[in-house]
């Protein structure tokens, strides 16, 4: 199939264009390369991509395509905070317009990047499966509801939607990302001895590895359209789910001579959500090939044979907040977060 993946040159697009060629879909990209200097360890694959924003994409440019596999949006929560209206803007808004365009263009399939943050706060010990009751907490998480919401109403017989509702990711990337739990508590303990945590670690979390949210999305596109039409998945593994403590325990035991220890700002989370994902397993038939011990692990590896340092760990390379802070400080995004006329790469 001809496939256009929008974020493809960020976290999880980056391991999922090569994963995708290999299975023998042809690929395009489409990405506003915000992330574009943020490369760690290892060099990236460059598939043919169209450079742009997903609210200014013409739907010339989609034609002849037979899915599209959206992953691009603001993430995560505090890039959220820092713009909510423009992360309502982007993942929303943004996401319909895209959505409305692929079935303007006759594109048959659209699989959606949504994400388990939908379910926000909840009891935490109860079981939460896709018909669960949403309780975000954060512009991000109320983003993918609505962004679901709609283009939900675009299904028909030409036009066949797909929410996969993803776990939180952890795992190696050539576009690394330090702000999400696993790989940023093994950077710490790599850099300061200290496997810090930001709260008191009694929330549950649904946990899974980058790659195998791509073989996710591998899996629905290959997918018979009837059992994936319009149906929403929420994506991991129902046994990967943690307190975030638990995984601080892992991280100790991995990391040599670390320490689980509190840092100076610890509070309350209210994200808290234990997911089933039975669903997707029982549907698809997809299962997870990593766990949180493996992928820690892997982190750790790739921290010992490329380096890290606490100023990369906590710095634009790594985290996507301070990112859009350094491009917004060099006045290199507008405060729509659109590149600037001189610094566009469009």
């Amino acid at each position: 199939m001809r496939v256009l993946v929008s974020g493809h040159n960020g976290y999880i697009g980056s391991i999922l264009c090569p994963l995708l060629t290999n299975a023998g879909h042809e690929v395009t990209g489409l990405d506003t390369f915000f992330y574009e200097e943020c490369t760690y360890g290892v060099d990236l694959p460059h598939p043919r991509a169209i450079r742009r924003d997903i609210r200014d994409v013409d739907v010339a440019e989609l034609h002849g395509f037979d899915a599209v596999m959206h992953l691009a949006a603001l993430s995560n929560d505090p890039v959220g905070d820092l713009r909510p209206q423009i992360t309502y803007d982007i993942n929303h808004h943004g996401s319909v317009r895209l959505a409305q365009l692929a079935k303007q263009a006759g594109i048959p399939r659209f699989l959606f990047s949504s994400s388990c943050s939908l379910y926000g706060a909840s009891s935490g010990d109860a079981w939460i499966d896709e018909d669960a009751a949403f309780n975000p907490v954060t512009p991000y998480g109320e983003s993918k509801i609505w962004a679901e919401r709609d283009i939900r109403l675009l299904a028909d017989d030409n036009f066949s939607p797909t929410f996969l509702r993803n776990a939180t990711a952890y795992g190696f990337s050539p576009r690394l990302r330090s702000d999400i739990v696993v790989n940023n508590l093994v950077g710490h303990a790599v850099t300061t001895h200290d496997v810090l945590l930001q709260t008191d670690g009694s929330q549950w979390r649904p946990l899974i590895h980058a790659e195998d949210i791509c073989r996710a999305f591998l899996a629905v596109l290959e997918a018979p359209r009837e059992a994936v039409h319009n149906e929403a998945f929420n994506v991991g593994s129902t046994t990967e789910n943690y307190r975030i403590r638990d995984v601080a325990e892992i991280v100790q035991s991995v990391v040599p001579e670390s320490r689980v220890a509190l840092s100076g700002k610890v509070g309350p989370d209210l994200r808290n959500y234990r997911v089933n994902c039975d669903k997707f397993a029982e549907r698809v038939g997809f299962r997870t090939r990593w766990t949180v011990e493996l992928g820690a692990r892997e982190v750790f590896d790739m921290f010992e044979r490329y380096g890290l340092t606490q100023s990369q760990l906590t710095g634009a390379a790594m985290q996507r907040l301070p990112r859009i802070k350094e491009l917004l400080n060099d006045a290199k995004l507008g405060e729509d977060l659109r590149w600037l006329a001189v610094n566009a790469a469009v």
